[in-house]
């Protein structure tokens, strides 16, 4: 099972993803920004189409060995394209939820981040552009729900769908 956990900057998608993990056991959590970060040298789009074929091409090692996959990371429509086309034989094990807390609520310091200026303005971006409500995938407003609660609810949705 692959698992995508969309949403913007400060959504929750780490914190959630790895609970998902935890509860799923036999599962790889991918952090595409791990990726990025052997290749820091590099313009951030350039590095970023690279640590997404690199994503494409762990997932398929996991799912060849038996390991389900968690991948927390904003999915914009290219992306999300990117990957149902490098992952297209795995496709029925595919499962995307999107984060989507209200606006108000991602601009929050919450737990022990504090948000520069920079991830704030990256959060207003991804609002812009509509991350947070995407055209594929299950939509979860999480902005009254603990990362626990919303875990709780995506397992649920995954049981119906096994």
């Amino acid at each position: 099972m692959i698992i995508f956990i969309n949403g913007s900057i400060n959504s929750g998608k780490s914190t959630i993803s790895k609970l998902i993990a935890d509860k799923l056991g036999n599962t790889a959590l991918i952090e595409i920004d791990n990726l990025r970060h052997f290749i820091s040298w590099m313009s951030l789009g350039e590095a970023m189409t690279i640590s997404i074929e690199n994503a494409i091409l762990l997932i398929k090692n996991f799912v060849k060995n038996n390991i389900n996959v968690v991948v927390p990371y904003p999915l914009s429509r290219k992306n999300y394209d990117d990957f149902m086309a490098g992952l297209k034989e795995d496709s029925e094990s595919i499962q995307v939820f999107t984060l989507s807390p209200k606006k108000e609520v991602a601009l929050k310091n919450r737990g022990s981040r504090a948000l520069d200026d920079q991830e704030k303005e990256r959060i207003e971006y991804h609002y812009q552009i509509g991350i947070h409500q995407p055209d594929f995938g299950i939509i979860i407003d999480n902005s009254e729900d603990t990362p626990r609660e919303t875990a709780t609810k995506i397992m649920k949705i995954i049981s119906t769908r096994l």
